[in-house]
C-alpha cells in the first residue's frame, strides 16, 4: 500500500537514506504501486509490493550511491 508520510517507510529505508532520498523512495514507490496494479504489468511474477520496492530503490540509485563506508550520498 502507498506510503503517506516518510515516517511510514520501512525501517531499512528510514535508517539508511537521507530525507531527500526517502522522499524519492516514497514518490517512486507510490507511483509504481499505481502503475503496476495489474499482475500482467509486472515481471517474473513479482508481487505489487515487491515491484514497487524495486522501482523505488532504482529511483534512489539514480540520485544517490553508497560510499566506501556504506552511507548513501548524493551523486
Amino acid at each position: 500500500m502507498p506510503y503517506k508520510n516518510l515516517s511510514d517507510l520501512p525501517e531499512q529505508v528510514k535508517n539508511v537514506l537521507p530525507v531527500h532520498g526517502q522522499e524519492i523512495y516514497r514518490a517512486a514507490y507510490n507511483n509504481a504501486w499505481d502503475e503496476y496494479k495489474k499482475a500482467s504489468d509486472r515481471k517474473d511474477g513479482n508481487s505489487r509490493e515487491e515491484t514497487a520496492h524495486k522501482v523505488a530503490w532504482a529511483a534512489v540509485k539514480n540520485v544517490y550511491h553508497k560510499n566506501k563506508h556504506g552511507e548513501w550520498i548524493r551523486d
